[in-house]
């Protein structure tokens, strides 16, 4: 079996996107197969790009590389060098650990060919002996494919002439149905009888219709699924006198979009027209930690509404910390640029499966870089979603708007909305504190973004989707008094809360009783002691936060064995989650001085302890 069919026996493979679109925006000015020739360059920088994108599957510059089509350009007697050529590109982008597809696009399609059946099966295998001859391909692509009787009959041809891999790529121009007017399940099954070791569709549609069609296909046992759907549907846009073309920018919608692919069996997940990295960037983000489904049940078509509606009930950490234990866990952004152990965090934190990454805003009022840029800077290469703090205090209401619209922009949509410490307290005492608003407003304004209209009352043209947690200090004298507070919050547009760090159990049992009346959920602060003299400042020099004795004692008697010392802090840290968890599914684990070993430890006593909790359930 070759390499590609034996790497998707258990993993899912993400191909590269459109090359025609990025040729086109980068100022084409003839045929962009002629460009493995005249401009090689251009061609491996888009290879390189994809593959940066996170690629592991890329296809040649060959789509139009037959001898028809080239001699529209002049270009016929140049088919074996344009092919061969793009092979030679391709690999070199490639190396040795990106899988390398000979491309091959239909001839019958939105335009008439004049090609008999016959003279049409003659040129696709002329192209396919030229890449083959390169012999260093890992398989062959035909795409776009409206015919099915064009395709078979290439399937028929093409088969005997290699053990490769093939892959038979058909377009659609409605869902689920083929353009002679047959069921697609029974096209794909006729290509998977002939030969094709992977089936599937690209070009045309976009993720919405390609899935729709896709719930009605079945898995082969003899070939696996493939998907390429286009950016989106093509729409008119009038910016000039003339107007023109083009596809949605939503990137975005593709990381979501290859969840609901892998679902429907989907192994192989490219992007058609209108496809750039960004695209393909956010499908590694998508399938990342996903593996092949092994078994799918059959369902009928949605509408395109419903889908949207699907897409919109997206769950948010409320509505998963009022089903089960849900974890979240701080790490501080840096004071310095030097951050290499900052994101050596956030890459062992994200391995352990918790709902999210928080990252605070200055706290203390102390200079740190800015979480939005630290988030942006690690949004790919992590899938844990992260969950920014943002301070009334360093913002007036347009910097606040406006940063809310980045968060927006950027495709982070969980916040903090915190007041912030005064600037007074912090490493620039002189610095003005803004406070044109208060954490009360600034969850009114996160609601109104979420209604579509800014601070003013003017349209922003479409709604946000922040999911907005309110913070709650319980380490005040008379906490019974508290609930004034948290009902303006809620009102305000809190959807759930997250608290200072606890440091005794007296504290959670009287939250616990105090937010039984509250649908909102709490996430319960617990941050644990690294050492007998942090435990000394934080109860004798930080307000509201007091230890008990007999934990002080315990360090105090250990605070020349680093190791023993640690452990018994740990030990406090681990018995207040289990006081915690008797009232409260939100754990919000706080990492000291980037001791995320810390961090990670206590992640793995309360998902154990959650596991064990199941069984006896």
């Amino acid at each position: 079996m070759s390499k590609l069919l034996d790497k998707l026996k258990t993993d899912i493979l993400v191909a590269d996107g459109a090359m025609g679109t990025l040729l086109y925006a980068d100022g084409l000015e003839s045929c962009h197969d002629y460009y493995n020739i005249s401009h090689p360059e251009r061609i491996l920088a888009i290879h390189k790009a994809y593959i940066d994108a996170g690629a592991d599957v890329i296809e040649t510059n060959t789509y139009g590389a037959k001898r028809h089509r080239l001699k529209s350009f002049g270009y016929d007697n140049d088919i074996k060098e344009i092919n061969q050529r793009a092979v030679e590109i391709a690999r070199q982008a490639a190396g040795e650990n990106v899988f390398v597809l000979g491309t091959i696009g239909a001839s019958r399609g939105l335009k008439q060919c004049e090609l008999s059946l016959e003279e049409i099966v003659e040129e696709t295998v002329e192209q396919a002996q030229a890449l083959l001859e390169t012999k260093q391909l890992d398989g062959l692509l035909f795409e776009t494919y409206y015919d099915r009787e064009e395709l078979e009959a290439v399937l028929k041809a093409i088969r005997p002439l290699t053990d490769l891999p093939l892959i038979t790529n058909m377009a659609l121009h409605e869902a689920g149905i083929t353009e002679d007017g047959r069921p697609l399940v029974e096209a794909l099954s006729n290509l998977v009888m002939l030969g094709a070791d992977i089936v599937g569709l690209n070009c045309h549609l976009g993720p919405y219709h390609m899935i729709q069609s896709l719930k009605q296909v079945p898995l082969f046992a003899q070939s696996y699924l493939s998907a390429y759907p286009n950016a989106s549907l093509l729409s008119f846009v009038s910016d000039d006198e003339k107007g023109q073309y083009r596809f949605s920018q939503n990137a975005d919608y593709f990381e979501y979009c290859a969840r609901l692919f892998v679902e429907e069996g989907v192994r192989l997940i490219g992007g058609c027209c209108g496809t750039t990295p960004d695209h393909i960037r956010a499908i590694k983000r998508g399938i990342k930690k996903l593996k092949p489904v092994e078994r799918k049940v059959i369902t009928p078509l949605i509408t395109e509404q419903e889908f949207i509606d699907e897409i919109s009930k997206k769950e948010t950490l409320a509505d998963k910390a009022k089903k089960e234990v849900t974890i979240i866990a701080e790490i501080d952004p840096p004071k310095t640029l030097a951050i290499d152990k900052f994101v050596e965090g956030i890459k062992a934190l994200d391995k352990k499966n918790i709902a999210a990454i928080t990252l605070a805003d200055n706290s203390l009022a102390k200079t740190r870089i800015c979480n939005l840029s630290l988030a942006s800077l690690l949004k790919d290469e992590v899938t844990t979603p992260f969950l920014l703090h943002l301070s009334c205090r360093d913002h007036n209401m347009i910097g606040l708007q406006s940063r809310l619209l980045g968060m927006d922009v950027l495709g982070f949509d969980q916040i903090l909305a915190i007041t912030g410490d005064p600037s007074k307290i912090g490493d620039f005492p002189g610095a003005t504190s803004v406070y044109d608003a208060t954490s009360f407003k600034l969850l009114s304004l996160i609601k109104q973004l979420n209604q579509g209209k800014g601070y003013s009352g003017a349209s922003l043209k479409r709604a946000t989707h922040f999911t907005a947690a309110a913070a709650f200090n319980p380490n005040v004298r008379q906490l019974e008094k508290s609930s004034r507070l948290i009902e303006r919050k809620i009102k305000a547009g809190a959807d759930y809360f997250i608290t200072q760090p606890i440091f005794n159990e007296e504290t959670i049992h009287q939250l616990g009783e105090l937010t039984k009346a509250y649908d909102q959920p709490f996430f319960v602060g617990i941050m644990p002691i690294t050492s007998y003299n942090n435990a000394v400042f934080l109860h004798n020099e930080v307000p509201g936060i007091h230890l008990s004795e007999t934990l002080l004692e315990k360090l105090k008697a250990v605070k020349d064995d680093k190791a023993a010392c640690q452990a018994a802090a740990l030990a406090e840290s681990k018995a207040l989650i289990d006081c915690a968890l008797n009232y409260f599914k939100g754990i919000y684990l706080i990492t000291p001085f980037l001791r995320y070993d810390l961090t990670l430890d206590l992640i793995d006593y309360i998902q154990e302890r959650t596991a064990v909790m199941k069984k006896r359930a």
